[in-house]
This record gives C-alpha cells, sequence and structure tokens, in this order.
C-alpha cells in the first residue's frame, strides 16, 4: 500500500515531505517569485533534489506570465514537454517560427523540439506545463539554441549552451513564495 505523504509548510507554502500520494491545492502550495519571468508553481519539485526523490518520471508546473515575460530561454530537451494554455494569450516560438497561443491551446513539443512560450495580450496568461524527467538525472537533458526569434522577444541566448546559470545570467534569482490572490483564474 502506497502511503499518503505529509505536507510541510516550507513558510512561503506547502511542499510534500516524503515519498507517497497527497492531495495539495495551488493556492497553499509553494510558489516561486521569478522577477521578470513571472511566477511559478513547481508542483513535482523546485530543485533536483526534490524532484528526483519524489517526482523521478514526470515534471508539471503552472506557470503565469504577464506581457512579454518568457517562460524559459529558448532551448530543447530530449525528453518531451506539453503545455495547455489555461487562461490568457501568450506566443509561442517554436522551430523558429512565432504562433499565437489563446486559451485552452494545446502545445506539444517532441524531443529536441526548439522552443519557449512567452506572455502575450493585454493581461498575464496561465500556463500548465509537463515534461518528462528521463534524461534529467542524466545530464543529457538539451541545449539552450540561438534563435533570432527568441532574442528579439527577449526569450534566447546569444550563444549557444547546456548551462542553466549562463543561460538565466541576465535573470534575478527565484525566490520562494506564498500565492498571491488573483495569480490563478477563477
Amino acid at each position: 500500500m502506497v502511503p499518503e505523504a505529509p505536507l510541510e509548510d516550507v513558510g512561503a507554502g506547502l511542499v510534500p515531505a516524503a515519498k507517497g500520494w497527497f492531495v495539495m491545492n495551488a493556492r497553499g502550495a509553494r510558489w516561486l517569485d521569478r522577477k521578470e519571468r513571472g511566477a511559478s508553481l513547481p508542483l513535482t519539485g523546485w530543485d533536483e533534489l526534490e524532484a528526483e526523490t519524489y517526482f523521478p518520471q514526470l515534471g508539471i508546473n503552472l506557470v503565469r506570465l504577464g506581457p512579454g515575460q518568457p517562460m524559459a530561454m529558448y532551448h530543447w530537451e530530449n525528453d518531451q514537454e506539453d503545455f495547455l494554455v489555461l487562461s490568457g494569450h501568450a506566443l509561442l516560438i517554436v522551430e523558429g517560427e512565432e504562433r499565437p497561443l489563446r486559451q485552452w491551446d494545446f502545445v506539444h513539443c517532441p524531443p529536441e523540439t526548439g522552443h519557449v512560450i512567452v506572455g502575450a495580450g493585454n493581461n498575464p496568461c496561465t500556463i500548465l506545463a509537463m515534461s518528462s524527467r528521463k534524461h534529467q538525472a542524466s545530464g543529457t537533458w538539451g541545449a539552450y539554441t540561438v534563435d533570432e526569434s527568441a532574442l528579439r522577444h527577449g526569450a534566447g541566448v546569444e550563444e549557444e549552451t547546456t548551462d542553466e546559470e549562463i543561460a538565466y545570467a541576465r535573470f534575478p534569482s527565484s525566490e520562494p513564495i506564498r500565492y498571491r490572490e488573483g495569480w490563478l483564474p477563477g
């Protein structure tokens, strides 16, 4: 029988404190203030320890982006990634093409698909991001690659790298934060 994992309040919200099943409301969970890249709720672990210990197979992240805020830097991964726009508008940059996204659009990126999502429109958007973690632990996750469209939207690197610290050097570090009323639709 699989036990229920206890939830622990770490000051910025709840996180699982052991392996097992659990139910946690997004409004009570630990969020991240990603400053110029919006707010994020890493439902399946913020750091490598959490991800590898409690969620080794699947990554799920809820992201709130303001207009012009990039979800990430343009990149490709050795695992598939999928995205569902829950509210608002966004811009998908995929394989050098720009595609507008709106509520309920689903984006599937097979392994090795270059992509990034940027908030668009006049209001914030909320996106559910999901990915496999098959290659995360081995270090062969993928790379941040140069893309002119991503650079125009502030979501690209000027030189290819696999180093996250280099790719995100211009952004302030993320900080744990409690949910702020209004971040989620409804």
